[in-house]
C-alpha cells in the first residue's frame, strides 16, 4: 500500500462487506482492499479452504475478516448464509456480488450447464441481494450493493451467448434495485471488467475446443486503447470506491473495467 493516504485507508471504518467467491482473483483481491480501507469482510466460497485462506491473508496484513462457505446458486444455501450473518452482524454496509462461472460457449449447451450457469451468474445475484436485503436497511445511507457484471452484459458476446445474457441480466438487476432501493439511500453498482489477469482467465478463452488462449489475449489487447490487460487489483480499486462515500451519489451505473476496450 506504498503511497496510499491514510484518508484513503480508512473510508470504510466500522463497515461490514460481504463478499462472494472471494476465495480468488478478483474477489480475493477486492476482499483483501476493503478489508485494508477498514471494512471487516466476510471472505464467501463455494471451496471452504480459499475462503479460509483469504481471512489468512487479509489478518497478515492487519485486517478483520471470517470466512465462510456457500454454494451461492443453492438458494437455501444463501438463505442459511445471510441467516448467519444477521445473527453475528445485524447489518451489512457492502454486498459486493461476485461469484460467477464462464459457462459453455456457442448455442448447443446440456440443460445441466445451462441452469447451472443461470444459478450462479444471475440466480445467485438476485438471491443473495434479497436476503441480504434486510441487512443492508441497517446500514441506511451507507449501503452499498456492488455486482460483478462484464463488458459482455453490456454488447454481446461471440463466442458465448449464455455467459452474455446472464451478465447482462445482472446489470439490468442491478439497474432495477437502484430505481428501487435508490429512496431508501441504499446504492446498487456493477463493474463490467474485459480481460483480468485472473486464475479463471483461461477458463473464459478456454472453452472452444483448440482454443489458443495467447492468441485470444494478443487479439483482445490489440483492441484495447491500453494494450494490455488489467490486474486483480487494479479492479478492486474500483470495488472500493463503488463501496466508499466517495462514491455516494452514484448509482445505477454500470461501470466498464476494460481499458477502453468499449469506446472504439
Amino acid at each position: 500500500m506504498a503511497g496510499a493516504t491514510r484518508e484513503a485507508l480508512e473510508r470504510l471504518t466500522g463497515r461490514v462487506a460481504l463478499i462472494t467467491a472471494a476465495g480468488s482473483g478478483m474477489g480475493l483481491a477486492s476482499a483483501r482492499r476493503l478489508a485494508r480501507e477498514g471494512a471487516h469482510v466476510i471472505a464467501v466460497d463455494i471451496d471452504d479452504a480459499r475462503a479460509g485462506a483469504a481471512v489468512e491473508a487479509i489478518e497478515a496484513e492487519g485486517g478483520s475478516a471470517e470466512a465462510a462457505q456457500c454454494d451461492v446458486g443453492d438458494e437455501r444455501a444463501v438463505a442459511r448464509l445471510l441467516t448467519e450473518v444477521r445473527r453475528e452482524h445485524d447489518v451489512l454496509h457492502i454486498l459486493f456480488n461476485h461469484a460467477g462461472i464462464p459457462g459453455p460457449a456457442g448455442l448447443e449447451v446440456e440443460v445441466a450447464d445451462w441452469d447451472r450457469t443461470v444459478d450462479v451468474n444471475l440466480k445467485s445475484a438476485w438471491f443473495v441481494s434479497s436476503y441480504a436485503l434486510p441487512l443492508l436497511r441497517n446500514a441506511g445511507t451507507k449501503a452499498s450493493i456492488i455486482f460483478t457484471a462484464s463488458t459482455s452484459g453490456i454488447v454481446g458476446s461471440p463466442s458465448a451467448p449464455l455467459y452474455s445474457m446472464t451478465k447482462g441480466g445482472v446489470v439490468l438487476l442491478m439497474k432495477s434495485l437502484a430505481v428501487t432501493l435508490g429512496p431508501e439511500g441504499i446504492r446498487a453498482n456493477a463493474i463490467c471488467p474485459a480481460m483480468i489477469d485472473t486464475p479463471m482467465l483461461p477458463q473464459f478463452f478456454g472453452r472452444e475446443a483448440g482454443a489458443d488462449i495467447e492468441d485470444f489475449k494478443s487479439k483482445f489487447m490489440s483492441a484495447v486503447p491500453l494494450s494490455r490487460t488489467a490486474t486483480a487489483e487494479e479492479v478492486a480499486g474500483v470495488v472500493a470506491f463503488l463501496a466508499s462515500d466517495d462514491a455516494s451519489w452514484v448509482t445505477g451505473v454500470a461501470l466498464p473495467v476494460d481499458g477502453g476496450f468499449l469506446a472504439k
